[in-house]
């Protein structure tokens, strides 16, 4: 069957009915055949095994070959790698190596219908499992010129770039009376307290969904976001989105990235097997359906920069704590040496300030507490005064997400860093799982 295939109007291609889960292109309202791969594959992907997605259907694990270091040390990137969606151990988007982009979105519920919502999570998982195999999600030229296209088209022959689509469900969708799913939320699964720092803008806080979509071309961020956000229309309304680049936080084997105003971010992130279980992956909360999930927050962090890029650098370096060049701790000279909190100066002063952002956030001074980050820069712009207005996605993960609290209220009430950045955005989901074969993402909330 040719890419230019006239678009379908079966009833079970349609919005309203019933998902079969079972057929990514049921849920996606196309055929296989017309989620025709965009990109040509490679002879090094086929040697790999990271080729077989195209070729030969969806991974079910394995054959990802991460080139995110070459012989020099230095990060590389290899567009034609694919990221398996259906059936790991965990959610893709996580546990991967950070990308080079994100593009993060979130959506308020429209439709009061149980089915319909079912409906959705089903065309969406359908269409990240496509996506993140460089397929499109339908018919991008149809072949009636009366026909219109079910892939906007923007990403077709683009490589997947590693994409990783990654949804999450708020706590308000678990809210009594709306979907019935109120005795499915996990126990942890709450709107975050009010904490120091918080400077929320109401229209960049909460959502009842969340879309976190990284890959290492901005385009192909971009597109994925742009149909799923088509595919729920009429369904959910856009709430508030934000594009990152540059990552700002380094996952295994990565180099150490910056962040806006010059520092590294991520030098002591989460990266063993052992961490990601003691502190990421959660064991359901009373859930099974989320057994192997995790919760996400989200905040949207701007930074007075302009002020910032006037502060004299030994100011700079004993707000974070590190050198600025290096990285190191202010009692080390590398960047991965342990910081010494208790080391003191000829005077008796702490070489590395109590209130240092380095300090207040280090597991040995919150009993071991440890959260993934994985965060993006963002600039929009000019602010209204005519300032650059930028600063950081800053996006966590952990299995219980008091521990993002714990570490934000000593950071809210007395980093030296707070005069320069302010909280003014924020949202909680819960990530599911990665689903098997032939199911979609929250199956398990309407069965049973």
């Amino acid at each position: 069957m040719s890419e230019k295939q006239s678009e379908s109007h079966e009833p079970g291609h349609e919005l309203g009915h019933a998902p079969d889960a079972g057929a990514e292109a049921q849920a996606t309202g196309a055929s296989a055949e017309e989620a025709k791969p965009r990109a040509g594959v490679s002879r090094r992907a086929l040697l790999t095994g990271t080729g077989l997605g195209v070729v030969g259907g969806a991974l079910a694990g394995g054959g990802i070959t991460w080139a995110t270091t070459n012989q020099d040390g230095k990060d590389t990137i290899e567009l034609h790698d694919s990221v398996p969606f259906y059936g790991q151990a965990h959610p893709a988007g996580v546990q991967t190596p950070p990308q080079r982009y994100l593009m993060f979105m979130t959506f308020n519920v429209k439709t009061t219908s149980r089915q319909q919502l079912q409906t959705l999570l089903a065309r969406w998982t359908a269409a990240a499992g496509l996506l993140q195999k460089g397929d499109a999600v339908g018919s991008v030229e149809p072949t009636s010129e009366q026909g219109v296209p079910k892939d906007t088209g923007e990403a077709y022959g683009l490589a997947p770039a590693s994409l990783t689509v990654t949804i999450g469900l708020g706590p308000s969708l678990f809210a009594p009376g709306r979907f019935g799913l109120e005795n499915k939320r996990p126990s942890l699964l709450a709107d975050l307290p009010a904490l120091p720092s918080d400077n929320f803008d109401p229209a960049l806080t909460g959502g009842d969904l969340s879309v976190q979509a990284c890959a290492d071309d901005p385009q192909v961020v971009y597109h994925a976001v742009r149909n799923l956000a088509r595919i729920g229309r009429g369904l959910v309304e856009t709430h508030w989105t934000q594009m990152g680049f540059g990552r700002a936080s380094a996952g295994p084997g990565q180099q150490t990235p910056r962040n806006l105003m010059g520092f590294k971010d991520g030098t002591r992130n989460i990266t063993t097997d052992d961490d990601y279980e003691k502190f990421v992956w959660s064991d359901g909360d009373g859930q099974d359906w989320f057994a192997g999930g995790t919760y996400q927050v989200v905040r949207k962090i701007r930074m007075s920069i302009e002020t910032w890029d006037a502060d004299r650098i030994g100011d700079q370096q004993t707000i974070f704590g590190r050198t600025k060049g290096e990285g190191a701790p202010l009692t080390g000279s590398k960047e991965f040496d342990d910081p010494d909190f208790a080391a003191t100066d000829d005077h008796g002063e702490r070489i590395i300030d109590v209130t240092s952002h380095i300090a207040l956030a280090a597991h040995e001074n919150n009993d071991g507490v440890k959260v993934l980050r994985r965060s993006y820069n963002y600039t929009d712009g000019l602010n209204p005064h005519a300032q650059l207005d930028a600063g950081l996605v800053f996006i966590t993960y952990q299995n219980d997400p008091e521990h993002f609290a714990r570490l934000q209220r000593r950071l809210g009430a007395s980093d030296l860093l707070n005069e320069y950045i302010s909280h003014i955005g924020s949202g909680i989901f819960a990530i599911p799982p990665s689903p098997k074969e032939g199911r979609y993402i929250g199956q398990e909330l309407f069965e049973g």
